[in-house]
């Protein structure tokens, strides 16, 4: 992770300023009291300014404060788990990430005890959550379908079994 140790370039044609290092999206209930915790932990050790939803209100919708946090930030880190997509809130962050990497954001997928072909072809528990959500809204399970089909293909880290 050493692209995200400098935190201000010097140079003068950086016009975006950046409120937060790295932006960490994740299920809470699969990884916040371990997996997630410990590499924010590590990241503000290294003096990495992270956003972490830990203080949002919980809610249907996902909040404008949070989407402020995604576009102020200079990086994220997406920590799949295996009950990431029934999440709706997680699946709006993840299309929100993914607009911002179009603009240059750097994006860093962690695949937490999945296959990431999982994730990019939604099998599995992604998929049993993606054909629930579709009961209530076709149109945006098409988006997330997609958003995770393009992060399933960005190299990233796989984390299994404690390694």
């Amino acid at each position: 992770m050493a692209f995200l140790t400098n935190k201000r370039a010097s140079s003068s044609s950086i016009t975006h300023q950046y409120k937060y290092d790295v932006f960490l999206s994740f299920r809470g209930e699969n990884t916040r009291m371990d997996f997630t915790s410990h590499l924010n932990g590590i990241l503000k050790l290294k003096g990495i300014h992270t956003f972490i939803d830990d203080e949002l209100p919980r809610g249907e919708e996902i909040s404008t404060e949070l989407l402020e946090a995604i576009r102020s930030s200079r990086s994220s880190i997406i920590v799949f788990s295996k009950n990431y997509a029934y999440s709706r809130w997680c699946l709006d962050e993840l299309v929100e990430i993914l607009e911002c990497k179009e603009n240059g954001q750097m994006v860093l997928p962690v695949f937490y005890k999945v296959d990431p072909s999982e994730v990019r072809n939604q099998k599995g528990k992604f998929g049993e959550a993606l054909a629930k959500h579709e009961v209530n809204n076709i149109k945006k399970v098409q988006r997330w379908r997609e958003a995770l089909n393009k992060v399933g293909s960005i190299s990233g880290l796989t984390y299994k079994d404690g390694h």
